[in-house]
């Protein structure tokens, strides 16, 4: 049974959601193990905030990518068909060819870095044409005020945005975009029993 997918619980948490969100959109509830919960939300908000609070600055990179590598070594025990990649720099890009585009081409999805008024972490489920899909953990209490971005609220089990792609790009910070080239981060996950191999994309594009 797939879930809808779920909203940060703190203004701190949008890495661990947004990971536990990526797992309940590829898997099937019964197929997720209580292991991958407690090693996500033990691994993550591991960075201090100004005051010397833990937690209080999110989620490092440094976690990120070792969940990533984890995530990606557990499914090779064959407890879970899980496969996961860390990207940074140039490789987070929508430009085409790009392993974001491919990865979602595939069935995957990607947990990426973007400005939200400060670093935040959201889930990419889908992109048409140069709309992104994506699921935003951060519950806003008011009609979201960016030109371009669209709320949406009956897909529940996917997305909650639909954002433009040149959003994205820049390399300027404002809302949803990926920001500086050192600065961008991406994590990509797949159900490896789900997911299109290479042949299978090249038909289904022709």
């Amino acid at each position: 049974m797939k879930i809808p997918l779920h909203y940060q619980v703190t203004e701190y948490d949008c890495g661990p959601t947004s990971l536990l969100n990526a797992l309940s959109f590829l898997f099937e509830r019964e197929a997720l193990p209580p292991e991958l919960v407690r090693s996500i939300t033990l691994y993550c908000l591991d960075s201090y905030g100004a005051d010397g609070a833990f937690g209080k600055n999110g989620t490092s990179h440094a976690a990120m990518m070792f969940l990533s590598n984890w995530l990606d070594s557990y499914g090779k025990t064959g407890q879970l068909d899980v496969q996961s990649r860390y990207l940074t720099g140039r490789d987070v890009s929508w430009k085409q060819g790009s392993r974001l585009r491919d990865a979602l081409s595939c069935g995957g999805v990607a947990v990426v870095r973007v400005d939200l008024d400060c670093w935040h972490y959201v889930l990419v489920t889908g992109i048409e044409g140069e709309t992104v899909k994506l699921f935003d953990p951060y519950l806003l209490p008011e009609p979201f005020p960016v030109p371009g971005v669209r709320v949406v609220w009956d897909h529940e089990k996917e997305y909650n945005r639909l954002v433009p792609v040149s959003r994205f790009e820049s390399e300027e910070i404002h809302p949803y975009s990926f920001g500086p080239y050192e600065t961008r981060e991406a994590v990509l996950l797949f159900n490896r029993s789900t997911m299109l191999t290479e042949e299978q994309t090249i038909e289904y594009v022709i």
